[in-house]
């Protein structure tokens, strides 16, 4: 089952999201802000990535400066608990297809995956 991270608040997402119902691809929808996820699925979202878990953070977010998250030098699990207790970090959206997954910014990214 196809799969967007979603925030509605995000134009981005909102784009993301009209592409999958153009395609007419059945998808489940995870407001990750309203029902964050665990460090297992982020760990499996960044392994389908393949980035490291400091690239899914938002640096340009209030939040990662107040955290002074710029500053600091975390292991990769550091930065994958950080993202899980602060889901308002994580870079949107966020489409899994089929074992792969991509951040929709461009959302040529998530075509890329469903054209795969």
């Amino acid at each position: 089952m196809t799969k967007i991270y979603h925030n509605p608040r995000c134009a981005k997402s909102r784009a993301a999201l009209a592409l999958l119902e153009s395609r007419g691809i059945e998808f489940e929808v995870i407001k990750y802000l309203e029902d964050p996820q665990s460090e297992k699925v982020l760990r499996q979202i960044i392994n389908m990535l393949g980035i490291k878990p400091k690239e899914l953070a938002r640096k340009g977010e209030s939040l990662f400066k107040e955290l002074g998250l710029g500053k600091k030098e975390l292991a990769d699990k550091e930065w994958i608990t950080i993202l899980a207790e602060n889901p308002k970090l994580i870079e949107r959206p966020i489409v899994v297809h089929e074992g792969k997954a991509a951040i929709g910014r461009p959302t040529a990214n998530i075509e890329a995956i469903l054209d795969a």
